[in-house]
């Protein structure tokens, strides 16, 4: 019988040196890499330097760490899916339709950084219509879609199926009844996580539906975050509507007007209704790869006001840092008056510093945000950060309910911008939204009216107010303001 005889104890220590000597070798070698990532690619170097020591701290989980979540793939993925996509272009402008400017030099600086950075021209001879609240925007929108003759385009972040959802399945199945081209795009949120939505209704209906973002499987996960939170309507590309109303329920409470939300929408006709058209257009072929052209869709279009106007699409997809250049942009060139609505304001450092800097130079600056919110969590941090902007000189103001979620910027009673992007992380960074610029005085100075009405019925914010919140408290947004750069 052979006998098996066990390796001399050298023997093991000879065989486990060579490993531990190539494991620290690759543990050294992914720590350098992962080092120089950090510091060439992290943009603040106060995160670059937390990720540096993190890494060298813990040789195993920090680059695993760095891996997972340091380095940004949103907008590497969003380019990538985007790239895909073919551009869309309305009918070339008439060489008479120019934006009239006011005369000041600080507006032909903000439309020369605007220039710049958006992939679009302002645009006059449009009229715009203020829509404030569903039971005024829903109606019209509903009238646009009843009068279609060609196509209608329509994409929501949240489509109810419920309510005044009902109506608008209804009206566009009758549409697509009449022999209108109905494409319907709703993102993939609202359609895998919201009970009632309106997606298997429509579909019912005949129309065709097209969700934004990729399925869930392992592989694309990070791209989850790419959430396409524009509210477009364009009918026979002609009349457009935009804002910050979703199609749900909660904006529309004919039985109690009083209680239902409150938001903000748009409606416009002439040459700019052209950018709408094409920003749906590329959302709709990017989603399910059919080109929308022709006459149906982008038709001759003549001016019919005098109002200049611009549609801003941004994303992770877009220039960097579009929307955060057009705020900054806006809040530099004021010299009077700024008056911010949001449903969520939780602005970084940049927005910070240039809020601020308004209102030391003597800029009446007004904040009016809703004193309860829809979701804890941002209220929570929102407390957590307001002192920032209040030690800066600006004014804060509180609604009472029901939730406002307006989302409208007005700068000297003159500047206007209003769409579905909010003073957050998510909309500068994460998500595909769409704001709309402009230059009107009666316009602007009705949209100021708005935004005034709400202020009055709202009561200030002070630093004292904050500091009396209970300890809890303070620590509970405290903890809730730490994922600032995630909400």
């Amino acid at each position: 019988m052979s006998s098996v005889h066990p390796l001399p104890v050298a023997s093991l220590g000879t065989l486990a040196a060579p490993v531990q000597a190539w494991l620290a070798g690759a543990l050294l070698t992914i720590a350098l890499v992962a080092s120089g990532h950090a510091i060439l690619y992290k943009r603040d170097p106060r995160s670059s330097a937390i990720w540096v020591i993190l890494i060298w701290v813990l040789p195993v989980a920090g680059p695993l760490l760095y891996l997972l979540l340091g380095i940004n793939r949103v907008e590497r993925r969003a380019g990538r899916l985007r790239g895909r996509h073919r551009r869309h272009s309305g009918t070339p402008l008439e060489p008479s339709v120019a934006a009239q400017l006011p005369a000041e030099a600080r507006w032909a600086g903000l439309q020369n950084l605007l220039d710049r950075i958006a992939s679009r021209p302002l645009v006059g001879g449009n009229t715009l219509d203020v829509l404030d609240g569903g039971a005024t925007a829903f109606p019209a929108m509903l009238a646009a879609i009843e009068g279609a003759e060609r196509s209608v385009g329509l994409a929501s972040y949240i489509f109810d199926g419920d309510g005044i959802g009902r109506d608008f399945v209804a009206a566009l199945a009758r549409a697509r009844a009449r022999g209108v081209a109905v494409r319907v795009l709703i993102d993939d949120f609202d359609v895998r996580f919201t009970r009632g939505g309106a997606a298997p209704a429509l579909r019912a209906a005949g129309v065709t539906v097209g969700v934004v973002n990729p399925p869930l499987i392992p592989a694309r996960w990070s791209a989850i975050h790419l959430r396409n939170h524009r509210k477009i309507l364009v009918v026979d590309g002609s009349t457009a509507f935009t804002g910050g109303l979703n199609i749900d329920a909660r904006y529309w409470r004919p039985e109690e007007p009083a209680a239902a939300d409150a938001d903000l929408h748009a409606r416009l006709r002439g040459p700019a209704v052209a950018q709408l058209c094409e920003v749906f257009a590329e959302d709709w072929h990017f989603t399910t790869g059919e080109s929308l052209r022709g006459e149906a869709w982008f038709p001759a279009l003549r001016p019919l006001g005098t109002t200049p106007l611009r549609g801003i699409a941004a994303g992770p997809d877009e220039r960097g840092d579009r929307l955060r250049w057009v705020l900054q942009g806006a809040l530099h060139a004021a010299q009077r008056r700024i008056q911010i609505v949001s449903p969520y304001f939780l602005p970084d450092a940049p927005l910070l510093a240039a809020l601020n800097a308004a209102a030391l130079r003597g800029v009446e600056v007004d904040v009016i945000l809703p004193a309860r919110g829809d979701l804890p969590h941002i209220n929570w941090a929102m407390r957590a950060n307001l002192w920032q902007v209040l030690e800066g000189g600006c004014r804060v103001w509180f609604q009472p309910e029901p939730f406002d979620h307006t989302k409208l910027l007005v700068v000297d009673d003159a500047w206007f911008l209003l769409g579905s992007a909010n003073w957050d992380a998510r909309s500068l960074r994460l998500n595909f939204e769409f704001v709309l610029e402009g230059f009107d005085a009666r316009i602007a100075t009705a949209l100021a009216t708005a935004a005034e009405t709400r202020r009055q019925r709202a009561r200030p914010v002070t630093v004292a107010k904050l500091a009396s919140r209970s300890l809890p408290a303070k620590l509970r947004d405290g903890v809730a303001r730490l994922f600032l750069p995630y909400l």
